[in-house]
């Protein structure tokens, strides 16, 4: 009697070990399909009103002087609005600071969220002015914006617009969008505009309001050559990255088990026909863990007895 209870006991025990690793087993398993991993890229945005790249010779291009400046240049999160912009180069104007920029409304923005990035630029009533011409505009303008969204999930969209009159170099001109405008002004020079030229991709767009190609030579005033390029209402963004998710990730092999079927059961039952749920292998996988361990304890009972 004694030993019947004391086989008995580490049995029971067993069979309850294993049952509880069965179960245990089932939501590690579970826990680790279909997971996802969150995307930190929130895309990128950037917005400038005006950017010079201008190469100023002096002296018969003895002297070279680079006019490199920028006004309200900013990237998300950000946004600045400044109206002037004055540089200083040796050997123009006395060494004076000279003015290159003056508008009534100049402004650049750049957001970027989780759902999208966008910037944008506005430039109202401005004259933009090179080394030695200080009388004489390179350009005015009456309003110029610019504008580049980029949503997460939709394309990219990039624009730009012009409201009011042109005046390049003292001259009155039309801009069109479907090519360059090219103004030549005896004794002072010529310019190349280009008026919204905009890029997109799948997940990226860009525009500039204006582009300005530069060749001025203004006789008798100190300066010998001014060349290089302008750029009004230049705006960029990149759309969020998507959030890869990764494969689900499969159950280990399963050891074989008998092919037990109860009695009067079709040949092929699937889950919608028995009721069962995503547990259940884990059930079944249980069930041989237990028929196992009951034959063993049996097996093991007998042999005690003989």
């Amino acid at each position: 009697m004694n030993a019947n209870t004391n086989f008995r006991m580490p049995a029971r025990r067993f069979t309850a070990t294993a049952a509880a690793i069965v179960l245990a087993a089932g939501p590690v398993v579970l826990a680790g399909a279909g997971s996802a991993h969150a995307s930190t890229d929130h895309g990128r945005a950037g917005a400038v009103v005006l950017r010079t790249g201008l190469d100023v010779s002096l002296l018969n291009k003895a002297v070279n002087v680079p006019l490199a400046v920028s006004l309200n240049e900013v990237r998300a999160p950000g946004s600045a609005e400044r109206t002037a912009l004055t540089a200083r180069l040796d050997g123009v104007d006395g060494g004076q600071p000279f003015s290159v920029l003056r508008a009534d409304v100049a402004s650049a923005k750049a957001t970027v969220t989780a759902s999208g990035a966008e910037a944008s630029t506005n430039l109202t009533h401005a004259r933009i002015h090179v080394p030695g011409l200080p009388l004489l505009s390179l350009i005015e303008v009456g309003q110029v914006t610019s504008k580049a969204t980029c949503e997460a999930g939709r394309k990219p969209v990039a624009s730009a617009t012009l409201l009011g009159g042109v005046t390049v170099l003292g001259k009155k001109v039309t801009l069109t969008v479907g090519g360059p405008t090219e103004v030549k002004v005896p004794g002072v020079g010529e310019v190349r505009i280009d008026f919204s030229k905009t890029r997109t991709t799948s997940r990226t767009a860009a525009a500039s309001a204006l582009e300005l190609r530069v060749s001025v030579n203004p006789l008798k005033l100190n300066v010998a050559d001014v060349e290089g390029t302008l750029t009004l209402g230049s705006v960029s963004c990149e759309s969020p990255a998507a959030a890869p998710v990764s494969a689900p990730v499969s159950a280990p092999a399963s050891v074989s088990a008998p092919d037990i079927k109860p009695q009067g059961a079709p040949a092929e039952s699937g889950l919608a026909e028995t009721g069962g749920t995503s547990t259940t292998p884990f059930a079944v996988g249980g069930a041989v863990v237990l028929l196992a361990a009951g034959g063993a304890a049996v097996a093991l009972g007998r042999r005690h007895r003989s």
